[in-house]
């Protein structure tokens, strides 16, 4: 089988989709799948196996800035990229962002399966309802990434055209077993992700000032509120690492005591829990729908926003290490069940679907 997969986010830029795209397609290479990467392309390192069809630029989208190629020119390009490869199926995530998405999604030649994974529709969605809803009917199979991607949908498309089918993402549980944990000095709370509003970082950071002194924070990524969280919490109790590489983050996660997701929204999902699980580290999240899909009995819930909620419930696992074992265990199947493996083999089940 011949699969191509499109991406309408930069595939050398750090972020939740294209890490499911990139993931996916190995997974189904390794599967003998002929597998064609098409996606926009920055100034970074292009992931190899990757086409890049566009320079992305960076929109605001769902809290986050999202590095889309909206040209012309990048959907002819991603088109001629996609007949060259003659797909059996092709798979667009995102498919109704300008594009190299919406520039395959108008072609008529192999049956398009299409992955929703935002879980806020803004107000893009309900404006363009009509045009949205005519190119979304040109998908053989409409599937989400969780029940709030699919709501998302669902208010952009109509009841009709809504995501039948739930898929969510996974997680690259092997890229662990070989990294060895960076030793912290003392108890640590470690953070991963983009440095914005919706991430909560700054939450995190008020709950240590109700830590214990020798608890620190090791704080992985980078963002628009960097420069400016660095210079009001200062160095004394956090370690600023910056944006890391996939080993070398792998490597701080493995050596902190607790991991904290303290986002306050705009959650469809959270791979970051089921990375941190695979890594073998507690976690400590918000409470909301796609982070609760995520993590399930495997994470420790707390009431989004609330410093004191989440200070609370660090210091009661570090203050037991039984209960952190337990929840190591319980993260660890939480993440095996979320592999890239299985979830190739369950999109083939709908690629075969929809070539039939």
């Amino acid at each position: 089988m011949r699969v191509a997969l499109v991406s309408p986010y930069a595939l050398d830029v750090f972020g939740g989709v294209q890490a499911q795209v990139i993931g996916l397609a190995a997974a189904l290479r390794r599967r003998g799948v002929e597998v064609l990467v098409v996606g926009p392309l920055g100034d970074g390192s292009a992931p190899e196996g990757v086409t890049g069809v566009g320079r992305p630029i960076a929109v605001p989208a769902n809290g986050s800035r999202a590095p889309v190629a909206p040209w012309p020119s990048a959907a002819r390009r991603a088109r001629a990229a996609v007949a060259d490869f003659a797909p059996d199926v092709v798979h667009l995530h995102e498919p109704l962002v300008p594009g190299p998405c919406l520039g395959v999604l108008s072609m008529r030649s192999a049956p398009v399966v299409g992955t929703f994974h935002r879980s806020d529709a803004g107000f893009a969605y309900p404006a363009l309802r009509p045009v949205l809803a005519r190119l979304a009917r040109r998908l053989a199979l409409r599937v989400a990434v969780s029940p709030a991607a699919s709501a998302t949908a669902r208010r952009a498309l109509g009841r009709r055209l809504e995501p039948t089918v739930i898929l969510e993402n996974a997680v690259d549980t092997d890229r662990f077993d070989a990294v060895a944990p960076l030793r912290h000095d003392g108890p640590t709370v470690v953070f991963l992700g983009r440095h914005e509003e919706r991430k909560g970082l700054e939450v995190a950071l008020r709950a240590l000032e109700f830590l214990p002194g020798d608890v620190r924070m090791s704080v992985i990524g980078d963002g628009p509120q960097t420069g400016r969280l660095r210079a009001r919490y200062g160095e004394e109790r956090v370690r600023w690492f910056g944006a890391l590489d996939n080993d070398d983050a792998a490597a701080v996660l493995k050596g902190a005591d607790v991991f904290v997701a303290p986002s306050i929204g705009g959650e469809s999902f959270g791979v970051v829990l089921l990375e941190a699980m695979a890594a073998g580290v507690p976690v400590v999240a918000s409470d909301l729908p796609g982070y609760r899909l995520a993590g399930a009995n495997a994470a420790r819930f707390v009431s989004p926003g609330s410093p004191e909620g989440l200070a609370r419930a660090v210091q009661e696992l570090l203050a037991h290490p039984s209960e952190r074992r337990e929840l190591v265990l319980a993260g660890l199947r939480q993440a095996a069940s979320h592999s890239f493996g299985e979830l190739s083999r369950r999109y083939l089940e709908c690629y075969a679907e929809v070539s039939r």
